[in-house]
C-alpha cells in the first residue's frame, strides 16, 4: 500500500468521538478542504481559554431554558438500518458509562454533557453560507472531517457536535453572527481523557458491498 494511503487509513480507522477531555496547524491544514467551485463556504470560530469557558456556561444555562432550534433541518427520520445504528451507538455510549436502558434521568445528564462540551478546553463553531444551501453545507462537511482528521494527526481528539447548531438562536448571539451565516455544527477538541470511560468503545462501520453498488455494464 503506498505510503500516503496506508497513513490515511490510520488515521481514518484511529479517530473517534472523544466525550471526556483533558484540560490541555489543524487550522492551515483543514483550509485545503476541496469544494463545490472552490467557494470555501466555512467560516469557524475557535475559542479558548476564557472564551470557552463563557461558551460552556452560557450554553448550559440556555439549554436549561430554551427548546433547541437549528438553522439547519434535522433529519426528517431515521428509518430501516439507519435507525438501527443511531440506536446501537446510542446504547454502546450509555452502557460504557453505566447508564441503564430506561434510566431517563442518567440519560439527560449524559446528553447535557454535549452542552458542556465534555470537558474539552477548546470548541469551534462551524457557519456556512446560507446562500449555498446543501452544497455549502457538504463542503462544511468535508471541511468538519478534515478538521477533525488533521487535529488527530498532531495528537489531538475531538469531536463534532451537531447538538450545538440546534442552539442556533444562542450561538447566534453569542458570536454576533451575520445573518448569512447558518450554524453547521461545533467541534469540541483538545486532549483525550484515555481513562474516561466514555472513550473506551468503538462504533462498528458497514461493510463497503453494504454501502457501494459497482456498475461495470
Amino acid at each position: 500500500m503506498p505510503q500516503r494511503a496506508e497513513i490515511l487509513t490510520t488515521l481514518l480507522t484511529e479517530r473517534r468521538s472523544c466525550r471526556a477531555f483533558l484540560p490541555q496547524r489543524v487550522l492551515e491544514m483543514a483550509q485545503r478542504t476541496p469544494s463545490w467551485c472552490n467557494t470555501q463556504p466555512w467560516q469557524v470560530i475557535v475559542t479558548s481559554g476564557d472564551a470557552t469557558e463563557q461558551f460552556r456556561a452560557g450554553l448550559l444555562a440556555h439549554v436549561a431554558a430554551e427548546a433547541s432550534a437549528s438553522d439547519i433541518p434535522y433529519p426528517r427520520e431515521y428509518r430501516g438500518v439507519y435507525l438501527e445504528r443511531r440506536r446501537a451507538c446510542g446504547w454502546q455510549l450509555y452502557e460504557s458509562v453505566g447508564i441503564a436502558r430506561g434510566d431517563r434521568e442518567a440519560s439527560a445528564r449524559q446528553g447535557r454533557e454535549n452542552y458542556r462540551l465534555f470537558g474539552a478546553p477548546h470548541a469551534a463553531i462551524v457557519t456556512t453560507d446560507e446562500a449555498q444551501g446543501t452544497y455549502g453545507a457538504i463542503d462544511c462537511g468535508a471541511y468538519v472531517n478534515n478538521f477533525m482528521l488533521a487535529a488527530w494527526s498532531l495528537g489531538v481528539a475531538s469531536i463534532a457536535q451537531a447538538a450545538i447548531a440546534g442552539q442556533a438562536k444562542f450561538v447566534r448571539a453569542h458570536f454576533n453572527l451575520a445573518p448569512d451565516r447558518q450554524v453547521l455544527c461545533g467541534i469540541a477538541f483538545g486532549f483525550e481523557d484515555k481513562n474516561h470511560p466514555a472513550n473506551k468503545y468503538r462504533t462498528p462501520r458497514a461493510s463497503v458491498k453494504d454501502a457501494v453498488a459497482w456498475v461495470e455494464n
